[in-house]
Formats: C-alpha cells, structure tokens, sequence
C-alpha cells in the first residue's frame, strides 16, 4: 500500500476530485496541531535553535493559540516570489515510475536510457553523479531491496512501495547521522497524530505499514528498533503517525504525483482552503542545484508579518467534502474565509446555473434542502430532485470510472462519456461537483488514447473537454495557480496540434475552429498560460520546466502564424498583379 494509498483509506468516505490526476495540486500533507492560516493575536515567537538551518531570515516560526506552529514572513512577498526553497529530508518515486526517473534527481528519462544499480536492480539513476550522490542513502536500501525481493510471495510483491522504501530511508538516515542531530530532531518535531490513528478506521492499514517497516529493515526482535530511537511499540506508533500526516506528495513538473518526500520545515506551513501560497517541484533550469527542490510560491502578495498558507487537500471539492477529509484526516475543523462564508453567498464548487438564464445561479439542491433559487432574480428551479438524482449519479459514476481506469480504460471513457451529457443539462456549470472532477478524468481518458492515427474527432473532443476544465478551475482556484496553469498549457498544446483532417475551407464559427483561427487562439491560450505558469511555479523559476516548454511553443507558433500571414499576403499581391495584366 503506497503513501497515496494511506491517505486514501483515510479518506474513503469522502467524494473524490480527479482535478489533480494529472495535474495537481500539490495536495500537501503537512500538519501542525490544528493549522488554520490565521492573524490570531497572542502568537510567540519560538525559538528554533539549532534546528531549521535553512529558515530564510525572511521567515519566522510562531505559535498561536489558534494554529499552533507555522511559517510567518518578515517583509512582503509579491505574487510568484519564491518563498522557500529547500532541498526535502527524504523522497522516492512510487512504485510505477522507478524504472522512468531517476532515483537520485527525480529526472525523467529523456532519450538516453537511465542506468540501473547493477546490484539490487530496482532503482535507475541518470548517471553514475546521480548514483554516487544517492549511494548514502540508497547502501543500507540495497541490501534491503535484495532481501524483500528473496522473501517476497510474487514477481509483482518483489519491491515494497513508496510508503515503507521512505521510512526506511527516514530511519536509516537518522541512525547514520545520529538520534540527536539536529537533522534527526527536526524529524522527531514533527506533528504526531497517535491518538486519532489508532482509533481511525485505517488502523489496520498502518499496522501493516509498521510491520512491512520492520520487515524492511531487516530486524528480528524488539530491541532491534532501539538504534532508530524506537524503544517501544507508542514509539513506533509515532513513526507512523508523523509520517502519515507530514509527507508531501513529490510531483513532476506538470503536477503528476510520482512519489513522497518529507520536509519538516515545510511541514510546519499550515492550512487554508484559500491559500496564499502553493508548494511545487517546477524543476528552475539551474544546473548547479541539485533536484529535487521543494519551492514555496506565493500566490497573491503576502504582507509582512502574515502567515503562509497551503492547501493540504483539493480545493475544488464542495465545503462537505474538504471538511470531512481535513476531519478525518488531519483532525481539525477548517475555520478558513471560504469555510465561513455564509450562505447566501454562491460557491461556484456547488453551484446551478440560474433556470432562466439571467446570468446568476443557485445552490446545488440537497436532500435536506430541496429548495433552491436564482441569487439574482430568485427563480426558483422547477425540479430540484432532479438535479440532486444527477448530482448523485455522477458521483457514483466518477467513483465507478476511477476504479475502472486501470482495469478497464475503455468502459472508464465510456462512463464519463455518457455522464458529462446528464449533468450539463442538469444546470452544473463546468466549476460544479462532481462535473468538473468529470471533466478532468475525461480529458485524461482521452489524452491516454492519442496514437499515431491521431483522429480529427478525437482531438476535437479533447479540445472542447480542455476548455470547459479550465473555464471550471477559473471559477474556483485564483489567478496564477498553478494547476489552471497547466491547465491552459495542456489546451493551448492541443490546439497546436497539427490537424488531421481540417475542415476545408476552414471554418472559424463552430467550436474548436480550423486552420488559421485555430492557431491564433491557440497562441493566446498560451501566453495566458504563460502568465499564470510564472506565478504559480514562480517568476524565479521562469515558470518552471512547463513555463519555459510553453514559451517555446508560444515562439513556435508566432513563427508558424508569421509564415501563414506572409503567405496570404503573396498570394493576395499575386492576384492584384493577375487582374491589372
């Protein structure tokens, strides 16, 4: 059971979003006490000793009574500023990209093939700098990779996942450099949630986790765990806990979840369902920095002497659902701005379009509360079962496809083809649940199915499932976040490409157009895309490994749009010269 997994089980009651499948967020783990991002007075000052060596003098750590630990700034941060940047405790890839990047770096393999330790044959590095850089670490992992392989009941169990390889990185590391480095204690600092955990539903999950850690590390008897501080069975118990509640999903560039990593300095970042701030892997282009870097973004202008906040789950879920996940998991009740807004105002996550279409909208319907009217003219929908009947189905069709999606990804498509069509004569607008979770996992449905026989129909689909995502996540995430980023870069890429059967001549009225109005609104699609990619991956970072890929796409294209001008304007010059011969 992977570290994904772990949170999942924790959360398996609550409606699931696929916004971040592909892309996002960078749903981070982290807790302290009960996080809130919070301007509550009565807040100290700690401090931290010889722990956090690599606190910016631009940051502070406080303790409030309402949010226990978290990050303060010291001056102002403008939107895109680079907050923090630290290299993680701990990560490593999950299971399925181990062979595709590389164990020390987290590189994706390019065009030459990454080199595999010839020993235990499991981790792959770029070269042998990577693989001499990670040797620290992965020596005493060598050995322990061979002996779960030996014992493993299948070719499939022969490499234990994410969850268990990083605690066994975490507790070898903390023996090497000693239990009471400061190294170590920043580990042992971290937020431990035991009471909750061993009354969670999931106890037997982590239970399992515990003994496949020991299995791990090779030991035989209790005392065996008294070298990695663990001297009792709480002791182990606390292991699990903070690494449960404080790690962080490691992401490719583009959002992908491709692993796990711990930093107890992020770690201390704390909650808001309206974060001004977002951490990201964007990969800066720096060659001497050694990756993978963990970057804290701002999001909007932060003033001096305000907290810094994420989010730790997936904001585009209804208030019910982050509430319940935040609940059950992290074991705090959300008091944010978007958590306390009153009714009467309309969150688009929640939202039906207005029955006469007079450009305002209502709540979605619920069983509790079947009545629901227009904010702007108070029509009232005429049928509220309705909707609640194709709210309900949708969720249960999102659950069914996402089951389905290793399995069976022709019967998943066929799911959200059929569902997207119900929900959107219903009145749900692209931003609404469990829609735009839907239009998400479509769009990677269809992604999955480009070949070389790339079909016009196909791509047209996919363009139009693109823009109604991304029309969704402006609704409900805030400028330059950096999943609408991605968002908009995936579209406009689509709409660059190449067609395989263009309309001819083209046709500039129905949606996507062809030919030449295609590429121009491909062109403007990406340098918004642009925009929003510097600030979510950071204007430092040229907008990460995303931004700088857009920015050749947006040069591409004003090279391909200039040589398509030039060629109207010969062949108009042509014509002139034709008709006065």
């Amino acid at each position: 059971m992977s570290f994904a997994d772990l949170k999942s089980r924790r959360q398996s009651k609550s409606s699931k979003s696929y916004v971040s499948v592909l892309s996002g967020p960078v749903a981070a783990v982290p807790i302290q006490s009960s996080p809130q991002a919070s301007t509550v007075q009565h807040d100290v000052l700690l401090d931290t000793g010889v722990l956090y060596p690599q606190l910016p003098s631009l940051l502070e750590i406080r303790k409030t009574d309402h949010s226990g630990r978290g990050l303060w700034t010291r001056q102002h941060f403008k939107s895109g500023s680079n907050i923090l940047s630290i290299d993680p405790h701990v990560f490593v890839l999950s299971n399925q990209y181990l062979d595709s990047h590389c164990s020390s770096c987290a590189k994706a393999a390019s065009t030459s093939p990454l080199m595999r330790c010839s020993v235990c044959g499991t981790l792959r590095y770029c070269n042998s700098s990577c693989q001499k850089v990670d040797w620290s670490l992965h020596k005493p992992e060598c050995s322990a990779l061979q002996r779960w392989a030996n014992t493993a009941p299948s070719a499939e169990l022969g490499v234990p996942n994410d969850a268990v390889r990083c605690l066994g990185r975490i507790l070898w590391e903390m023996k090497s450099k000693g239990l009471n480095s400061g190294w170590s204690k920043e580990l042992q600092a971290m937020q431990s949630h035991k009471v909750t955990l061993q009354q969670s539903a999931s106890v037997e999950a982590h239970t399992h986790l515990a003994h496949s850690v020991v299995r791990y590390l090779g030991l035989t008897a209790p005392s065996d765990l008294e070298a990695y501080g663990i001297m009792s069975a709480g002791d182990l118990v606390n292991v699990i806990s903070r690494f449960i509640t404080n790690t962080f999903a490691l992401t490719s560039p583009s959002l992908t979840p491709i692993g796990a990593t711990v930093s107890p300095l992020v770690a201390l970042t704390n909650h808001s369902c309206l974060p001004n701030a977002v951490v990201v892997f964007p990969r800066s282009g720096k060659t001497k920095v050694k990756e993978p870097v963990m970057h804290i973004i701002a999001l909007r202008d932060i003033e001096a002497g305000e907290e810094v906040s994420m989010a730790y789950i997936d904001t585009t879920l209804p208030k019910a659902e982050r509430q319940k996940a935040l609940t059950e998991t992290y074991n705090f009740t959300c008091q944010c701005p978007l958590c306390k807004q009153t009714a009467d105002i309309i969150d688009p996550r929640e939202a039906v379009l207005c029955p006469k279409s007079c450009g305002g909208s209502c709540p979605v319907p619920t069983e509790d509360n079947p009545v629901s009217q227009c904010s702007a003219c108070k029509a009232a929908i005429s049928d509220p079962h309705a909707v609640i009947d194709a709210v309900r189905i949708g969720q249960e069709a999102l659950d069914k496809a996402t089951r389905l999606q290793s399995s069976d990804p022709d019967r998943a498509k066929h799911l959200t083809t059929h569902m997207i069509p119900i929900l959107v004569p219903a009145g749900l607008p692209p931003s609404s649940h469990p829609l735009l979770a839907l239009l998400k996992f479509h769009q990677s449905l269809l992604l999955s199915a480009f070949s070389e026989h790339l079909s016009q129909d196909l791509l047209d689909e996919s363009i139009r499932t693109a823009t109604k995502h991304a029309a969704g996540l402006s609704a409900v995430l805030d400028q330059g976040h950096p999943v609408r980023g991605v968002a908009l870069a995936e579209l406009g890429k689509l709409l660059a490409v190449d067609e395989p059967s263009p309309s001819s001549p083209p046709q500039a009225t129905s949606f996507p157009p062809s030919g030449p109005t295609r590429l121009k609104i491909a062109y403007e699609t990406l340098l918004n895309a642009r925009d929003e990619l510097l600030v979510g991956f950071g204007r430092e970072n040229e907008g990460g490994e995303v931004g700088r890929e857009v920015r050749e796409s947006v040069a591409a294209l004003e090279k391909e749009l200039g040589v398509w001008t030039s060629g109207v304007r010969n062949a108009l010059e042509h014509g002139q010269v034709r008709a006065s011969e």
